[in-house]
């Protein structure tokens, strides 16, 4: 079941990604825009992937899972929200004859809004389908960050190749200014949503999703609506915040560690694993130190301690 359903979700993101590269077609001039604009985009993605699996490398989560995750972001929360941010924009153009009133609409009210509820929807639901995959904040984080990195990765083709005329100052501003901004929004949702797990009431997320929601619309207005009126605030605003999500996602993976080491000390006391091996499980140094011992003993061993740890 489990697998008929990640098939389909896959799916289903993958063929509305698939109409987002063919939107972004009809605005380009010629296809070496879209592929410019595709090649550019995969820069920041790159870039945040690495964030996001040196920080789930302790207890890796399902390959599977992260790419239907990516898919979401990437496809139906895109597509969902370009068709809503649209109309809206439209709506509010056509009601006041101000084309300005309906891009801040837009930008401000509908696309915090609506991006982030699309991009929370995904983590809830690879949460209730695979909540045996949710540990706790560390994995919400993780899970959000995917979707938002398949979001910002569409969404960034669209930019590009709408502003190719202006292909540097736009690719400096999303891709080098803000490749984590998308990230850090949806990152509150994932909190929210992966703390519940450690919940003893296992319908703890009901209402604390709606919190960390709340947390990630207020950030993405937040920055679409005061930092596109005053730049300077992304200095002592923005990098500050930024510089503490850093903190907190160190702190939440410092403590994951030592509930990890603790528990195995319990099956170390009584002499299921040598206290070595904990020490090993449970540092940088002792699995660089297990792997490559494992790499010399051949690939059998080396998928077993793969396995392991």
């Amino acid at each position: 079941m489990d697998l008929v359903v990640r098939l389909v979700l896959a799916l289903f993101g993958a063929v509305l990604m698939i109409v987002v590269i063919w939107i972004a077609s009809q605005s380009a001039s010629d296809s070496s825009v879209l592929f410019t604009a595709i090649a550019l985009a995969l820069i920041p993605l790159g870039l945040v992937l690495t964030v996001i699996f040196w920080i789930d490398r302790w207890e890796p989560e399902p390959p599977s899972v992260l790419l239907t995750a990516f898919l979401w972001g990437a496809g139906v929360s895109t597509v969902v929200s370009l068709v809503v941010n649209t109309t809206a924009s439209i709506a509010v153009a056509n009601a006041t004859g101000l084309i300005d009133s309906g891009e801040l609409v837009s930008t401000v009210v509908s696309a915090p809004i609506i991006e982030e509820t699309t991009k929370g929807l995904g983590v809830l639901i690879i949460f209730l389908v695979w909540r045996r995959c949710f540990n706790g904040a560390v994995d919400g984080i993780v899970y959000a960050a995917v979707v938002a990195a398949g979001f910002a990765f569409a969404e960034n083709i669209l930019y590009f190749v709408r502003y190719f005329d202006e292909i540097v100052r736009t690719f400096v501003m999303r891709a080098i200014a803000s490749p984590f901004a998308h990230v850090t929004f949806t990152a509150c949702t994932g909190l929210a949503i992966g703390a519940s797990a450690r919940r003893r009431s296992r319908s703890a997320w009901v209402w604390m999703t709606p919190i960390g929601l709340a947390g990630a619309i207020a950030l993405h207005a937040f920055w679409n609506g005061v930092l596109a009126a005053a730049p300077a605030l992304y200095f002592v605003v923005v990098i500050p915040f930024s510089l503490a999500c850093i903190g907190l996602v160190i702190w939440l993976r410092w403590r994951e560690r030592m509930t990890m080491r603790n528990r195995l000390a319990d099956y170390a006391r009584a002499g299921w694993l040598d206290p070595a091996e904990v020490t090993m499980i449970t540092t940088g140094s002792g699995r660089s130190a297990a792997r490559h011992w494992a790499r010399a003993r051949g690939p059998a061993a080396v998928e077993a301690m793969r396995d392991l740890l």
